[in-house]
């Protein structure tokens, strides 16, 4: 097949073309810069462009541009991830692509209030947070047109997905810690939900090539919460320090609050703010049953073999000793 990426220049993106081209698939790609090496055109999918000629013209689109933040307000992730979607979406309708797998978040059901081994069943739930609201609203652009008969989509929901490359759930964490900055609350004890990128590929892949995935809305996590304190735990150790810092979760919000406060004085943004911290509260899990039953997904990578290998592409990049 010829496969186009949104987003393609970016940690998902990159790992996914890698696993394409593997299987003898041909890969090209949108993102803001051009790498003409991996067959990247420049394009921001907030405006009608050339960029939506690549799209046009593939068998299979995986949607996977996004603002990814708790600290990018509503405006702009209106216009990326909302209106954005919806221009891939015409693309690849007017160029009759076969199959259109758009990268959703578990974050569709809403950062607290859901049950432990929450299902696809369960309703998505705005929460006033940019980035929940317009993954939910991009869901609905593209099950739309699925509906529609302009294209056949798949939505998937990736878990927290961490691993060598991964901003949020690698690269930021480290870059905190060593700075002192980082803090969790509910004393540590908020449930995370891993999922390496190895595996969230397998998933994609799968999303992608079989026929039972049209129309379906799959969760492709790690299939196991853990602690939060366990899980950063790990970059803790990798740099030599003693964690991670923990408190009660009132004090955790108002400073991260007030440093949100700050940054906004200054002209900056941070991810440092009470959004983040209740998302590290959570205490219910996602189900990958669905997933298992109609793709065979199977995650194949646990948390200690997924670290080792994060640790050693992060000591390449000489983020930790």
């Amino acid at each position: 097949m010829r496969v186009t990426i949104t987003g393609a220049a970016g940690f998902i993106g990159r790992a996914l073309a890698g696993r394409l081209r593997e299987r003898g698939h041909t890969v090209t790609g949108v993102d803001l810069h051009a790498d003409p090496a991996a067959g990247v055109v420049a394009g921001d999918i907030g405006q009608d462009g050339a960029w939506q000629d690549t799209v046009a013209g593939a068998d299979l689109v995986v949607h996977a541009a996004a603002v990814v933040s708790n600290a990018v307000g509503l405006r702009e992730q209106w216009r990326i991830n909302v209106a954005g979607t919806r221009r891939v979406v015409d693309a690849a309708a007017r160029g009759k692509v076969s199959r259109l797998v758009h990268l959703s978040s578990i974050r569709a059901f809403s950062d607290l209030g859901f049950p432990d081994g929450v299902t696809e069943e369960r309703p998505v739930r705005p929460d006033g947070n940019p980035y929940v609201d317009t993954k939910i609203a991009g869901e609905q652009v593209v099950l739309q047109a699925h509906a529609a008969g302009q294209v056949e989509v798949t939505v998937v929901r990736p878990g927290d997905v961490y691993g060598p490359g991964s901003r949020p759930w690698t690269v930021l964490p480290v870059q905190l810690i060593r700075r002192n900055l980082f803090l969790l609350p509910a004393r540590g004890a908020g449930i995370f939900s891993p999922v390496h990128v190895d595996d969230l590929v397998d998933g994609l892949v799968l999303a992608a090539e079989r026929p039972e995935a049209a129309g379906q809305v799959f969760t492709l996590a790690g299939g196991v919460g853990v602690p939060c304190r366990e899980f950063f735990g790990h970059y803790y150790r990798m740099l030599g320090k003693r964690g991670p810092l923990c408190a009660p979760t009132g004090v955790a919000v108002a400073l991260a609050a007030a440093a949100a406060g700050a940054a906004a004085l200054a002209g900056a943004t941070t991810e440092i703010n009470a959004t983040s911290m209740r998302y590290f509260t959570r205490t219910g899990t996602y189900s990958i049953d669905k997933a298992g039953r109609l793709l065979g997904y199977r995650p194949a990578v646990g948390l200690a073999e997924g670290m080792a290998g994060t640790e050693r592409w992060l000591r390449a990049q000489h983020l930790v000793p």
